[in-house]
C-alpha cells in the first residue's frame, strides 16, 4: 500500500519546453503576479522582448518586441505594466492601446500588482500605490524604514482590506563564527494609524480565519523568520477585533530545517482560504504546511532540488504555484481525501484532525466523529453531542437515526428538550437537511408558530421538499407554495398557484423548470373559481409562437360556460398573428359574435384582422344580422352584390363609393344599373358620386349611356359637371351643354362656350341654333372664339335679332367690326346703317381688316369721308394713309407728289398696289421705303435696268449686290452694262465705287472686274494712281487672265511688291515672283523663288555669284545641303562666313562619311563660336581621319570639348588608340581599363582598373584575363569583387562554367585572409571543396564554420555524402536531430561515441533516445549503458523498461536501472527488483524495497511469500508490514518462524487482536521465551488483565511478572498526576472568580515580537517527519518525486 499524502504535488509546465532559455529564468527576468500568466524578458539576438505564457494555454506564448527593465501581467486580464528607467507605462494587449503613463522622479526598485488596478510601487525611500483609475498619479503610502537600507526587496504584500501593508526584503550579514547568512527585514504598516513596525522575517502572508464562535473573520498576519537561534513561524491578529468578535491567541512554533540544509531559509508564504492552511516554501525546495488556527505543522518534505524564487495563489486548488530555477512550474495543494487521515494516523493528532475535517468539511475522520458523539450521547452530555453531529464533516451523523435517537431523549423539567437544542445547534450553524427540516416544522406547526417557518425559510435554514410542503399546506397555502418552489416539485408550484390566484405566472414556471401541466384541466379549474382569472390564464396559453394548449380546447372550455364575451377577448389576443392555420378558429370567432352580438362582429371584421376565415358563410351571417356593408365585403357573386348594394340607405355612401372600387368594370356598371332601375330618386345622388370617382375606369361613354337610358339629365348634367372642368373629351363637353340647356341652365351653358376648349365648336354651332334658346349670348360666344362670326351675322339678320348685331360689336368684341361689315355688305344691308356702325365703334377695330373687307367688295369710296376724317383728327395709322393713297392712285389725284411727301403709308403695300397699275410709281414708293428686293423684281419685269443700276450703286449694300449679281440673275448682264457705262461714270463717290468693285469680287465676276478696272484705272481717271485699284487688277489677272499679269507687273509701279509676289508664288507664277523681286531688288526672296520653286540651283549659283551677299550664300548652301551636295554646300557656308547650322552639317557631313571637308567646316566654325559641340566634333572628325598628332594637340590646349562622350563614341566604334588617348587625358580610368584589355595590354588593363577601383571594372577586366588564361592577374582582380556579395555568385558561376576549378579555389582560398572576406566566400569555399576537393572540405568547416552560411553548405555535403562533415554542421547549427539521424543513417563514416553522446542530450524530439536506444543494441551493445546515463534526465524511464523488456534486455541494462532508481519510478522500481529476484540478490531486493515505494507492494509481496529463499519470503513479510497487512505480515513470519520479525511487527500495526493472537501462538508453541519478550515489545497493546489470566492458566507467572510490575507502576504514576493536575485546577479556578474579566491587549504593533510559545514535542524531527535515511536529503519517507 501506498504511502498516505496530506498534499496533491503537480508540475504544470517546463519553461524550457516552450523555447524560454535557462539563463532567463529567474528573479530579475521572469515575474508571476497570479496563477493566470508568467512573464519573462528575454533577448534574441540584438531584439529585446517579452514572452507571456497563459497559464491556461501555455502551447502558444505571446512575443512581443518590447525593450523594458522590468514586466508584471495584471492578475486578471492580459494588461501590462512596463518599466524602462523611471518611465513606467501599462498597456492593454488585446485592445493594442495603452491604459496609463508615469515618469517618476526616482528609480522603482521593485513593483508588483497588489490587486487588479492597483499596482504599488517601491523606491528607495517610499512605497506608492498607483490606481488604474482615471488620470490618477502614484499616491505615497508610507516611508521605508532605516531598517531596511540597504535590502534588496522581494515581496510586497497587503490584507484584502489594503489596511495593512507589508514590505519585504532580504540582505547577506557576515557573522564572527559562521558563514553568510541571509537576513529578513520586514516593515509592517497600518493605513489606518499610519505607523510602522519593522520586524525580522523572510516571508509573510495576512489571513482571513473566522474562529468557531466569531461572527466576523479575523485578519492575522503570519509570518516567518531564522534567525541564528533557529526558525519560526508567528500567527498574529492585527488590529482591534471585530465588534463581538474574541481576540486570536497568538500562535508561534518552530520551523524545521534538516541538517544538511544549515543555510535553507524561508523565501516564499502563501495562505490557502479554502483550508486555512499556510504553505511555506524555502530557498531549498522545501515544502511546509501548517495549520494556521494552532500553528501546527501538518507535513514536510522536499519538492524541488532547485530554488522555487517566484510564487503566486493557486486559485483552482487554494494552494500555492511558483517557478524553480530550471523552469519548472509547479503547485502544491492540500488532498482533500487524505489529509485527514493522514493526520489520525502519521501524526497521530486526531483532535486536529476532527477539528480541521470539521472546519472544512473534509473526509477521513467519520469514526471519530461517530465515536465521540456516541460517547458524549451515552454520557449525557447531548449539548456537546448536537455540536459534534452538526460539524461531522459531509453530514455523516446528520440522519434519522441521530434525530430518532434524540427524540427518545425524554426532556427534563424545565430544560429544553435535547431535540431542540440539536435544532438549534444545527440551525446555528446553517441549513438543515430533509429529514431534520421536517422533524423540526411538525411540532412548530402544531404550536401554530409559522412565523418561524418564514424566518427559516428567509434564512435558507430549511431544506425544501415535497413532503415538508405537504405538511405546511395545511397550515398555510403561500407558504407551502415558497417550499415547493425551493424543493422544485413543479406540479405541486402549479397547483398552488392555481389555488392562490398566481395564474399569470403558470406560464412563465413551467417554461421555467421545463414542465408541462394539463393545462386543460387547469383551465377548467380556474375558470370555476374565477372567470376573469382563467380568461388571463387562456390568453397565456397561446401567447407565444406554439399554443401550450389547443385552441379549440379551450374555447370549448369557454363556451361550456357561455362565456362568449371572455371567449372573444382570448380568441382576439390569440388568433392576433392571422395565421393561415388558423382559418376555421376565425370563423368560429365571427360566427359567435354574428350571432350574439353582431356589433363587436362589425368591430372585428372592420379592423380587418383576420383573412383565413369562410368569407361566403360569413358574408351571408353578415346580411342575416343586418350588417350590408360587411356581406358587401365578403360578397363575390354578382347577384348577392346586387341584391344588396340597392339598399343604398342602409350604407354608408362614401364606404358605398369606395366599394366599387373593388368591383370589376362589368359588374360596378351592373350595379349602378340596377340601383337607377331600383329606386331613381333614391340613389341617383350616390350613383353619381361613383360615375364621378370611377369614370376612368367605367369609361365616361357607357355612364353617359347609362343616365340617357333612363332619360336622367339632372343625373348626367351633375355626372359630366363634376368631371367637365378636367376632361378634355369633345363629348362629354358637348353632352354636358346639352345637358345644361334640358335642365335650363343657362348661365353653365355660358361658362362652358366661353372657357372650354374641347368641344367641336360646329356641333355646339349648330346645337345652340337648333336650340332656339332666348338669350342668344352662349351662339354669339360660340361664334366669336370660333370665327364663325359671318355666319352669326347671317343667322341673326336673317332672324331679326339686328339688336344682337349691335350687342356683339359694341359689347362682345368690337374688334369684329371689319368681318361684321362684310357679312353686312354681303346681306345687302343700308350703307348709311353700316356707315354709321362705324362711327359708333371708333378706333376699336382694325383698321386693315376693315378696308380688306370694303376691298374685296370693290366699295372702297365708302371709306373715304371717314379716312379723311381720321388724317384731319392727326392720325398716323399706316393703314389709314395706306387706304388713301389706293384711294388716290385709282383716282389719280396727284399720286406721285403724294407718294413722296407722305411720311406714313406703307411703301411694301402701296407700291405692291402700284406694280400693275403704274411701275414709275412702285418704283418710287419702294425707293421711299427702301424695299430693295420689291424695286429690283419691278424693275426687271419692266427693264428698268438703269434705276436699278443707279439705285445700286447709291444703295451700297452687299448684301443686294450678291443678289443681283448672282449666276442665275437672267438680267445680270444688261445690269452690268448699265453699272459699268452708266452708274460709275456718273457718281464721283470714291465709297460708291469701293463698294462695287468688292461686290464684283464677291459675286467672282473677274473679266467683268479687270473691264471695270481698266476703265477705272488705266484710262488715266482720277483714280489711275489708286494703290489698292492697282493690287486689284494685279491679282483679278493673276486669278483670271494669267498672260496679261506680266504686262500689268511691268506697267504698274505703285503696288504692294512683296504681296502681290507672295501672292504670285502660291499661285505658280514662279517666274513672274521672281521678276517683282528682282524689280525691287529683295535678292533673298529672289533666290528662294529659285531654290524652292524653280528649283535651278544652277540659276541660283549664278545669281549668287552676281549679288555675292552672305545671306544668299547662306540660303545657296541650305539648298545645297538639303540636296545632298556636301561639298559644294560646306564651300558655300565658308564663302557666306556662316557656322550657324553646324549641327544639321555635322549630322549630314557624318552620314556621307564626309570628314575632310567637315574638319575644313569646323575649323572655321570653331573660330566664329567657341561651342562644345563644335568643338566635340572637331575632336572626332579628328579620330575619324585618323589624325591623331593633331587630335593630341587639339586635347592638350584649352578646349570646351565633352571628352569622355568622344572617347566613348571612338570605343564604340572601336578606334581604340583614339579612345586610349582620350580616356587616359579625362583619367577615367574604368573605360581606360576595358580599352587597354581590346588593345591585349591586360597588365596596362590592371593597373588602370586598381586606378578606378569599380566592381564593374574589375569584372570585365577579370572575365577578359580568363577568357585569355591570365589566371594571375584574372585572381588579383578577382580578388576585389569577391569582397562584394552580391558578385560573388557571379564570379564563381564564370569560372565553372568554363572549367577552371582550381583557379578558383585558388582565388577563393586567397581571398580568406581579406580583411572584407564575408560569410559568402566560406562558404562558396566550402561547397567548392565539397565538389572538387572533399578531402579538404572538414579541415576548412573545423577553422570557419562559424563564419559559412550553414544551411546552404548542408545541402552541399547531403548531395556530396560528406556524411561527417555533415554530422560537424548540423552539430554547430544546433539541429542536433537531424544530427543525431545522420550518425545512425550512417554510423560508418559520422558516428563517434563522445560526439553522438554529447549531441544526443540536446535533440528536440525524444522520440530519438529510442531510436538511438535500438542503434547501440545493433551495433555497440556494451556502450548502451553509458548512453543510457547520458539520456537519464529527460528520458520516460517507463517507457524505456517497456522497450527492453520487449527485447528481452533488461539485464544488460542493470546499472542504468540502479543508476535512476533514485526518481521512485514504478517501472525502473519493479525491473530492478525483478532483476534481482532472478539474480537471487535478497540484501539488494531489501535495499530497494527500502529506498524506492512506487511499485505493486502486494503485488511483489505475493510473489516473494512464494519464493523457496527464506530471506525473500521475509522480505515479502517485510512488504505486507509496509502495507498495513500485518496479519498476512505476522501469520508469514510465524510460517517462517521469524519471531523477532513477528513481534516487530505485531508491535508496529497497533493493533491488539494481532499482539494477542501472537501471545497466543507462542503459547501454543510453548516458547515462553518468546512470549516475555513480546510481552515488552508489545507492551503498549497488551491488557493486562489478559497477560494476566494467559500466565496463570499456563503457569508462566515468572515470565509475566516483569511485564506486571511495571504495569502496576505506570498506572501508579498517573493517579498521581492526575491528583496533581486536579489540585492545580481546582486552584486556578479559584483564582479565576477572584479576578473580573479582562480583554487581550490590542494587537496593532508588534512591540516584543511574537511571545515565546512552548515548543513542539521533545524530538527533533516535526509531526509527520522522520529521520534522514541515507545521505540525500530527500531521501525520506514521504518523499515525492520530481
Amino acid at each position: 500500500m501506498a504511502q498516505i499524502l496530506p498534499i496533491q504535488f503537480q508540475e504544470h509546465l517546463q519553461l524550457q519546453n516552450v523555447g524560454i532559455n535557462a539563463a532567463n529564468i529567474g528573479f530579475s527576468t521572469l515575474t508571476m503576479e497570479s496563477d493566470k500568466f508568467i512573464c519573462i524578458r528575454e533577448k534574441v539576438g540584438e531584439t529585446a522582448q517579452v514572452v507571456i505564457i497563459d497559464l491556461s494555454d501555455t502551447t502558444n506564448p505571446i512575443r512581443r518586441p518590447i525593450s523594458a527593465d522590468s514586466a508584471i501581467m495584471n492578475p486578471a486580464s492580459k494588461v501590462i505594466a512596463l518599466k524602462a528607467g523611471k518611465t513606467l507605462q501599462i498597456f492593454n494587449i488585446e485592445m493594442k492601446s495603452k491604459v496609463k503613463a508615469h515618469n517618476m522622479t526616482e528609480e522603482v526598485q521593485f513593483w508588483k500588482w497588489i490587486s487588479v488596478n492597483t499596482v504599488a510601487l517601491v523606491t528607495d525611500t517610499a512605497c506608492y500605490h498607483w490606481s488604474m483609475e482615471g488620470d490618477s498619479q502614484p499616491q505615497k503610502v508610507f516611508e521605508r524604514h532605516s531598517s531596511l537600507a540597504g535590502c534588496q526587496i522581494i515581496h510586497y504584500r497587503t490584507d484584502v482590506k489594503q489596511q495593512w501593508l507589508l514590505l519585504i526584503g532580504i540582505s547577506a550579514q557576515v557573522g564572527d563564527t559562521q558563514t553568510n547568512r541571509v537576513v529578513g527585514a520586514m516593515q509592517l504598516y497600518s493605513v489606518e494609524r499610519k505607523v510602522s513596525q519593522p520586524i525580522e522575517g523572510h516571508a509573510a502572508a495576512f489571513a482571513q480565519f473566522t474562529i468557531p464562535g466569531n461572527a466576523s473573520p479575523s485578519t492575522l498576519f503570519c509570518f516567518a523568520v531564522r534567525g541564528a537561534q533557529g526558525g519560526k513561524l508567528h500567527v498574529i491578529e492585527v488590529g482591534q477585533p471585530a465588534q463581538g468578535n474574541q481576540p486570536f491567541p497568538k500562535k508561534a512554533t518552530d520551523v524545521f530545517f534538516p541538517p544538511e540544509a544549515q543555510n535553507d531559509f524561508p523565501v516564499a508564504m502563501q495562505v490557502g482560504q479554502k483550508y486555512d492552511v499556510i504553505y511555506l516554501i524555502t530557498k531549498y525546495g522545501y515544502i511546509h504546511l501548517y495549520d494556521i488556527e494552532t500553528a501546527t505543522c501538518i507535513y514536510m518534505n522536499r519538492i524541488s532540488g532547485d530554488t522555487i524564487f517566484v510564487t503566486a495563489p493557486h486559485d483552482a486548488s487554494s494552494g500555492i504555484i511558483g517557478v524553480n530555477r530550471k523552469g519548472q512550474v509547479l503547485s502544491v495543494s492540500v488532498e482533500e481525501d487524505s489529509i485527514v487521515q493522514y493526520i489520525t494516523t502519521t501524526l497521530q493528532n486526531p483532535d486536529l484532525a476532527l477539528r480541521i475535517a470539521s472546519r472544512n468539511n473534509l473526509p477521513g475522520a467519520e469514526e471519530l466523529f461517530v465515536r465521540k458523539f456516541n460517547t458524549l450521547f451515552q454520557g449525557g452530555q447531548y449539548s456537546d453531542a448536537a455540536k459534534v453531529a452538526a460539524g461531522a464533516p459531509k453530514g455523516i451523523l446528520r440522519t434519522p437515526q441521530t434525530i430518532q435517537r434524540f427524540q427518545q431523549v425524554p426532556a427534563q423539567q424545565g430544560q429544553t428538550s435535547p431535540l431542540l437544542q440539536y435544532f438549534g445547534i444545527l440551525l446555528d450553524q446553517g441549513q438543515l437537511n430533509k429529514y431534520e427540516s421536517l422533524e423540526l416544522c411538525r411540532p412548530v406547526l402544531q404550536q401554530g408558530r409559522k412565523q418561524l417557518l418564514e424566518k427559516w425559510l428567509k434564512e435558507d435554514k430549511l431544506e425544501c421538499s415535497e413532503e415538508l410542503g405537504d405538511l405546511v399546506k395545511v397550515a398555510d397555502p403561500t407558504l407551502a407554495l415558497s417550499v415547493y418552489l425551493r424543493a422544485n416539485v413543479p406540479s405541486k408550484v402549479i397547483q398552488c398557484f392555481a389555488e392562490t390566484g398566481q395564474t399569470q405566472k403558470i406560464v412563465l414556471y413551467a417554461k421555467k423548470v421545463g414542465y408541462t401541466p394539463d393545462y386543460i384541466f387547469l383551465l377548467r379549474s380556474i375558470m370555476r373559481i374565477n372567470p376573469d382569472q382563467g380568461t388571463q390564464f387562456a390568453q397565456m396559453l397561446v401567447k407565444d409562437d406554439e399554443p401550450l394548449a389547443d385552441i379549440n380546447q379551450i374555447v370549448d372550455v369557454f363556451m361550456e360556460s357561455n362565456m362568449v364575451q371572455q371567449c372573444t377577448a382570448f380568441l382576439l389576443e390569440a388568433l392576433s398573428k392571422n395565421r393561415p392555420q388558423e382559418g376555421p378558429l376565425q370563423t368560429r370567432l365571427l360566427e359567435m359574435n354574428l350571432m350574439y352580438a353582431p356589433q363587436v362582429a362589425d368591430a372585428i371584421l372592420g379592423n380587418q384582422m383576420f383573412t383565413h376565415y369562410d368569407r361566403a358563410h360569413i358574408a351571408q351571417l353578415c346580411e342575416k344580422a343586418g350588417l350590408l356593408q360587411r356581406a358587401l365585403e365578403h360578397y363575390t357573386d354578382l347577384y348577392d352584390i346586387k341584391r344588396a348594394v340597392v339598399h343604398t340607405h342602409l350604407l354608408n355612401p362614401e364606404w358605398l363609393v369606395n366599394y366599387f372600387g373593388s368591383l370589376s368594370v362589368e359588374d360596378s356598371l351592373e350595379c349602378i344599373k340596377a340601383m337607377l332601375q331600383s329606386n331613381i330618386r333614391q340613389n341617383l345622388q350616390v350613383c353619381v358620386q361613383i360615375a364621378t370617382k370611377y369614370h376612368e375606369q367605367l369609361t365616361t361613354q357607357a355612364l353617359i349611356e347609362i343616365f340617357e337610358s333612363f332619360k336622367s339629365f339632372e343625373g348626367l348634367f351633375y355626372f359630366l359637371g363634376s368631371i367637365v372642368n378636367f376632361s378634355q373629351d369633345a363629348e362629354v363637353h358637348f353632352k354636358y351643354i346639352q345637358a345644361a340647356c334640358k335642365t335650363g341652365q343657362i348661365k353653365e351653358v355660358e361658362r362652358i362656350c366661353r372657357e372650354s376648349n374641347c368641344y367641336n365648336p360646329e356641333r355646339v354651332k349648330n346645337f345652340l341654333k337648333e336650340a332656339k334658346l332666348t338669350d342668344q349670348l352662349p351662339l354669339i360666344i360660340v361664334c366669336d372664339r370660333f370665327d364663325y362670326v359671318h355666319d352669326l351675322v347671317l343667322y341673326l339678320y336673317r332672324n331679326n335679332l339686328q339688336k344682337y348685331i349691335e350687342i356683339y360689336v359694341q359689347k362682345v368684341n368690337p374688334s369684329r367690326l371689319p368681318v361684321v361689315v362684310g357679312g353686312l355688305l354681303d346681306v345687302d344691308c343700308g350703307e348709311d346703317a353700316i356707315k354709321q356702325l362705324i362711327l359708333v365703334i371708333r378706333g376699336q377695330f382694325s383698321t386693315d381688316e376693315l378696308v380688306a373687307e370694303v376691298e374685296k367688295r370693290n366699295r372702297l369710296k365708302l371709306l373715304l369721308p371717314w379716312l379723311e376724317m381720321r388724317i384731319h383728327e392727326g392720325s398716323v395709322e399706316p393703314a389709314t394713309h395706306n387706304a388713301l393713297a389706293k384711294i388716290y392712285i385709282d383716282s389719280n389725284n396727284n399720286p406721285e407728289r403724294f407718294l413722296r411727301e407722305n411720311q406714313y403709308y406703307d411703301s411694301k403695300v402701296v407700291g405692291k398696289y402700284c406694280e400693275k397699275r403704274d411701275p414709275h410709281l412702285a418704283c418710287v414708293a419702294y425707293e421711299r421705303g427702301h424695299c430693295d428686293y420689291e424695286l429690283i423684281n419691278v424693275c426687271n419685269e419692266n427693264s428698268l435696268f438703269k434705276s436699278e443700276a443707279r439705285y445700286l450703286v447709291r444703295r451700297r449694300d452687299a448684301e443686294l449686290w450678291a443678289h443681283v449679281l448672282q449666276e442665275d440673275n437672267e438680267y445680270r448682264s444688261q445690269l452690268i452694262d448699265q453699272v459699268v457705262q452708266t452708274a460709275l461714270s456718273e457718281t464721283q463717290d470714291p465709297e460708291d465705287i469701293s463698294v462695287t468693285v468688292k461686290a464684283f469680287m464677291t459675286a467672282d465676276l473677274p473679266n467683268e472686274l479687270i473691264e471695270l478696272l481698266e476703265k477705272i484705272v488705266l484710262d488715266n481717271s482720277m483714280f489711275s494712281d489708286h494703290r489698292n485699284l492697282q493690287n486689284l487688277l494685279i491679282l483679278t489677272a493673276i486669278k483670271a487672265d494669267r498672260t496679261r499679269v506680266m504686262e500689268y507687273i511691268n506697267r504698274l509701279d505703285n503696288y504692294d511688291a512683296p504681296d502681290i509676289a507672295n501672292i504670285a508664288i502660291s499661285s505658280e507664277l514662279y517666274e513672274e515672283a521672281f521678276a517683282i523681286f528682282r524689280k525691287f531688288e529683295v535678292n533673298t526672296s529672289a533666290i528662294q523663288v529659285l531654290i524652292d520653286h524653280i528649283n535651278n540651283l544652277d540659276r541660283a549659283y549664278e545669281f549668287a555669284e552676281k549679288c555675292n551677299e552672305p545671306a544668299v550664300w547662306s540660303q545657296l548652301a541650305r539648298a545645297q545641303l538639303s540636296n545632298g551636295m556636301v561639298k559644294e554646300a560646306i564651300d558655300s557656308y565658308i564663302k557666306a562666313d556662316d557656322p550657324s547650322q553646324y549641327m544639321e552639317v555635322v549630322n549630314v557631313a557624318s552620314r556621307c562619311n564626309n570628314w575632310e571637308d567637315l574638319v575644313k567646316y569646323l575649323q572655321m566654325a570653331r573660330k566664329k563660336a567657341r561651342e562644345t559641340f563644335i568643338e566635340t566634333e572637331l575632336v572626332f572628325a579628328y579620330a575619324m581621319t585618323n589624325r591623331l598628332a593633331d587630335l593630341e594637340e587639339f586635347i592638350s590646349g584649352p578646349n570646351h570639348a565633352a571628352i569622355t562622350q568622344v572617347a566613348d563614341r571612338c570605343f564604340d566604334n572601336k578606334m581604340y588608340e583614339a579612345a586610349k588617348l582620350l580616356y587616359n587625358n579625362v583619367s577615367n580610368f574604368a573605360r581606360l581599363a576595358i580599352t587597354l584589355v581590346h588593345l591585349g595590354e591586360y597588365q596596362g588593363a590592371v593597373d588602370s582598373a586598381r586606378k578606378a577601383n569599380s566592381t564593374k571594372t574589375w569584372k570585365e577586366v577579370c572575365f577578359a584575363c580568363v577568357d585569355n588564361e591570365e589566371f594571375r592577374l584574372a585572381q588579383m582582380c578577382g580578388l576585389h569583387i569577391v569582397v562584394h556579395a552580391d558578385e560573388l555568385e557571379e564570379l564563381i558561376n564564370y569560372y565553372q562554367d568554363r572549367g577552371y576549378f582550381e583557379e578558383l579555389i585558388s582565388l577563393l582560398e586567397a581571398a580568406l585572409g581579406l580583411e572584407r572576406a564575408h560569410m559568402g566566400i566560406f562558404t562558396e569555399l566550402a561547397i567548392l571543396y565539397s565538389k572538387y576537393k572533399p578531402g579538404k572540405m572538414r579541415e576548412h568547416l573545423e577553422l570557419f564554420w562559424s563564419r559559412v552560411n550553414i544551411p546552404k553548405v548542408l545541402r552541399a555535403a547531403d548531395q556530396a555524402h560528406l556524411w561527417a562533415e555533415l554530422v560537424f554542421l548540423y552539430d554547430k547549427y544546433e539541429e542536433f536531430d537531424n544530427a543525431i539521424i545522420t550518425m545512425m543513417n550512417h554510423p560508418t563514416d559520422a558516428w563517434k561515441e563522445s560526439h553522438f553522446k554529447d549531441v544526443v542530450t540536446k535533440v528536440a524530439n525524444i522520440e530519438l533516445y529510442y531510436k538511438a536506444l535500438q542503434f547501440y543494441l545493433d551495433y555497440k551493445p556494451l556502450l548502451l549503458n553509458d548512453l543510457l546515463l547520458v539520456l537519464t534526465p529527460r528520458m520516460d524511464h517507463t517507457r524505456a523498461v517497456t522497450f527492453f523488456r520487449k527485447v528481452g534486455q533488461i539485464p544488460l541494462v542493470k546499472p542504468y536501472l540502479r543508476a535512476v532508481q533514485n526518481n521512485n519510478n514504478k517501472a525502473i522500481n519493479e525491473a530492478l527488483n525483478n532483476l534481482l529476484i532472478e539474480e537471487e540478490d535478497y540484501q539488494g531486493l531489501r535495499a530497494s524495497i527500502d529506498a524506492f515505494d512506487n511499485f505493486d507492494n502486494i503485488a511483489l509481496a505475493q510473489r516473494l511469500e512464494k519464493h523457496e529463499l527464506i530471506e525473500f519470503r521475509r522480505i515479502g513479510a517485510y512488504l505486507y508490514k509496509g502495507n498495513n497487512r500485518w496479519k498476512q505480515s505476522v501469520d508469514l513470519c510465524k510460517k517462517d518462524r521469524l519471531f523477532k520479525d513477528a513481534m516487530l511487527y505485531a508491535s508496529e500495526s497497533r493493533n491488539i487482536d494481532i499482539a494477542e493472537e501472537l501471545i497466543a501462538w507462542f503459547l501454543e508453541d510453548k516458547n515462553y521465551e518468546c512470549f516475555a519478550a513480546s510481552l515488552f515489545q508489545c507492551y503498549d497493546l497488551l491488557r493486562p488483565d489478559v497477560i494476566l489470566e494467559l500466565s496463570w492458566r499456563h503457569n508462566i507467572m515468572d515470565f509475566a511478572m516483569p511485564y506486571m510490575i511495571q504495569v502496576m507502576r505506570e498506572y501508579t504514576s498517573k493517579v498521581d498526576k492526575l491528583e496533581q493536575s486536579d489540585a492545580v485546577r481546582s486552584e486556578e479556578e479559584q483564582k479565576a472568580t477572584d479576578k473580573p474579566l479582562v480583554f487581550s491587549e490590542p494587537q496593532l504593533m508588534l512591540t516584543a515580537g511574537p511571545s515565546s510559545m512552548p515548543g513542539m514535542p521533545g524530538q527533533m524531527y516535526g509531526p509527520g517527519m522522520y529521520p534522514v535515511q541515507g545521505s540525500y536529503p530527500g531521501a525520506m519517507p514521504g518523499y515525492m518525486p520530481m
